[in-house]
């Protein structure tokens, strides 16, 4: 016997009366129904806040001066060097852990 594997999830929630008949009219005037609405108004904020969260936008100035940076990088600083030697150090520290085990 083969077992089928669901294709759809369901999604509940309660609601207070009016945020349901608010709802239901919006649903009406989009020639949906309550359901369709409900998805297709989740799923487009879903959309919006994934986007939000994964995709950083820079001004063409921003653009410009990140471009910049990446084909004329600036000399380390003491700083910079200081975390690089922490950074290997630490490597050479945790050479023998299963980190860096090779079969």
């Amino acid at each position: 016997m083969v077992t089928a594997v669901a294709t759809q999830d369901r999604i509940g929630a309660r609601v207070p009366r009016d945020v349901y008949l608010t709802l239901c009219r919006a649903a009406e005037l989009r020639g949906a129904t309550v359901n369709q609405f409900l998805v297709q108004a989740a799923l487009k904020e879903a959309r919006e806040v994934i986007e939000q969260e994964e995709v950083i936008r820079l001004s063409p100035r921003d653009w410009n001066w990140l471009l910049d940076l990446m084909e004329n990088p600036p000399k380390p600083n003491t700083k910079l060097k200081a975390a690089l030697a922490r950074y290997q150090k630490s490597k050479r520290n945790d050479a023998d852990t299963s980190f860096n085990w090779n079969p």
